[in-house]
This record gives C-alpha cells, structure tokens and sequence, in this order.
C-alpha cells in the first residue's frame, strides 16, 4: 500500500526558533514539503509569489474562502493570511508529510477539519531564554520585544491544546524529535486503519 502523507501544524512563540528548526529538518529529510501560505499583503524586499507566499488581491482571496479553497484563513492588521487546500492535498497524495507554521487560532481549524493533524508547539526552555533570544537576534527594539513577550503570554494559555510541546533547547536534538513524532504519527492516522483492514481481508480470503 502506498502511504499518504499527513498534515503537521508547527506553532510557537516567536523566537522559539520554528523557522531554522523547519528549514533543517527539509535539509535532513526528503519526505517533507513546507506549505505556502497565501496572503493579501504586499510582498516585502526579496521575497516571490509562490515561495514565501502566493501573494493575493482580497478579491481573489475571497474568492477561496467562497469557494471552500482554503483549509484555514484568518485576518491579522488587514490583511488575509490562509493556507491553499490544493497545494496541501496533492502533496500530501505523493506521500509528502506537509508541514505548515501557523498561529494558534489557525491551527486548532485546521484539527477540526482534519482530526489526524499532529499539533507540534515549539518553544524554548524558559521564559528568560525567550527573551535573550529576541533581544540577540537584534532586530527589533526593546518595545516590540516586550510585545511579542506579552503575546507569548497570550499564546501560552493555548499550549496545552497540542498534541506534543517540542523544547527547543539543542538543535539537534529537536529536529530529531519532530521527525520522530511525526513519523509516529503514521500509526495513528487512517493509513494504519485501511492497513489493518487490508490484512484482514487479504487473511479471510486464503
């Protein structure tokens, strides 16, 4: 039988490190695809339509959402942010396990349309390590590092409604984690349910 692939939603405080810990587990393995999500607002310096995001007028994104298109969408500052159901689908087909790095609210949709979707939330080992690495990454000032703080707060209230919590202290050691919980996560979805009904019709038929 060949195996689907299944959806992995990747959640997290930001500077928990959910990007770099994505980009190395896609170095380390082939059988994931990281899901482009669409928006509605405008491309910034480097980036291009259909690798960071399929960048959409609101017409267009709205005609997704009518069109039951998107398999989840919300409204941040503006603008439309959701992820294209066919993208996800044919990927998944092919056998890719699909990752995508949503916020909370998009990702508990996501577990109610699709009830096997493994829910990983990253965060670092403690609040004060949080808050050295926003301030190492040097990018922002120390205003918007005490909202994303305060935001983190907010988030953390929704942790305990993920499927597993991924600490992301060393590296190494948490990209190997993810992929082991994902690859787990096989046993648990449907492909394990139509295995096991394969067998016993196979075996009732000798």
């Amino acid at each position: 039988m060949n195996r689907k692939g299944i959806l992995v939603v990747v959640s997290g405080f930001s500077g928990a490190g959910k990007g770099t810990l994505m980009k190395e587990l896609l170095h380390r393995y082939d059988n994931y695809a990281l899901s482009v999500s669409a928006t509605t607002r405008n491309p910034r310096e480097g980036e291009e339509h259909g690798r960071e995001y399929f960048f959409l007028t609101d017409g267009e994104f709205e005609k997704l959402i009518e069109e039951d298109q998107l398999i989840e969408y919300a409204r941040y500052v503006n603008h439309y942010y959701g992820t294209p159901k066919e993208y996800v689908l044919e990927q998944m087909e092919a056998g890719k396990d699909v990752i995508l790095e949503i916020e909370i609210q998009g990702a508990l949709k996501v577990k109610e349309k699709f009830p096997d979707t493994l829910l990983l939330f990253v965060t670092p080992p403690s609040a004060e390590e949080l808050r050295r690495r926003l301030i190492n990454r040097g990018t922002e000032t120390m205003e918007v590092i005490e909202a994303r703080l305060k935001r983190a707060g907010e988030e953390a209230e929704s942790m305990d409604g993920y499927d597993y919590l991924l600490v992301n202290d060393k590296l190494e050691d948490c990209v190997e984690d993810m992929h082991r919980l994902i690859q787990a996560q096989h046993l648990k979805t449907s492909f394990q349910k139509d295995f096991v009904n394969q067998m016993k019709k196979e075996l009732k038929q000798r």
